[in-house]
């Protein structure tokens, strides 16, 4: 019996059709890591197991995905503001590409401790940031001693890389998305110390229990990535206002 086949023998809710699974299927999103790597906590988010591998179960995938979409959409039409994050190579550019589509903050590179805990110190550097870009953008360090504008062109590109997904904001984010909860789990921490409401992509190896909707799906492949982010930032974009 093939996966799609064994797939559609569960239960569907209404709200999804088969064309989504397929989508699902196609994208890799229902493949989770090895068994032996697994975290108990993941157990009601398998379906089963295969060759040593933990498979998803796409139907839960499928409702806490429609989940997160409603309490996105919801919070955009209100206005709030979002974070992505997510730092590893798999899922940087995509970061990026759909916070820019969505017009989100993001941090793709790497994540810095007290980004949001210690937030006042995050804004003296993003000050810093934007008065870096106005001073190259006015030419000004055309007119400093070759070292010292070789200095700032370092110091901007560092703070480029670092915060230039969090320039442009001011406070808070109301809503953080994470992908890959591991590798993220520092933003994680700060931001259930903040109270600020998490998103998270959790493979079979994560912890549902420490983010408030965790969507199971496979962190490590490019197109299921994609996928689920494609869904989340578009509930974004067409509820904003």
């Amino acid at each position: 019996m093939s996966d799609q086949s064994f797939y559609f023998l569960s239960p569907m809710n209404h709200l999804y059709s088969k064309t989504n699974l397929e989508e699902m299927l196609e994208a890799g999103v229902h493949f989770g890591h090895q068994s032996h790597k697994w975290n108990p906590r993941m157990a009601p988010y398998i379906f089963s197991e295969r060759k040593g591998v933990h498979i998803i179960d796409l139907i839960q995938t499928s409702n806490l995905l429609h989940e997160a979409c409603d309490f996105l959409a919801n919070a955009a039409s209100n206005k709030k503001e979002f974070l992505l994050v997510g730092t590893k190579f798999q899922a940087s550019d995509l970061i990026k590409s759909e916070a820019l589509k969505s017009r989100c903050h993001y941090v793709n590179q790497r994540w810095l401790g007290g980004m949001l805990t210690n937030w006042m110190t995050i804004e003296t550097r993003i000050q810093r940031l934007k008065n870096l870009e106005t001073q190259e953008k006015l030419g000004a360090f055309h007119h400093l001693p070759k070292k010292d504008a070789a200095h700032l062109k370092r110091q901007l590109n560092q703070l480029q890389k670092y915060l230039g997904g969090m320039k442009y904001m001011k406070n808070l984010p109301d809503v953080v998305i994470i992908v890959d909860q591991q590798k993220e789990i520092i933003a994680v921490q700060e931001c259930r110390v903040l109270g600020i409401p998490i998103i998270a992509l959790v493979d079979t190896n994560c912890d549902p229990e420490i983010v408030d909707i965790p969507i199971p799906a496979n962190d490590d492949a490019r197109s299921s990535i994609r996928w689920i982010l494609s869904k989340l930032t578009a509930a974004i974009r067409d509820n904003r206002f």
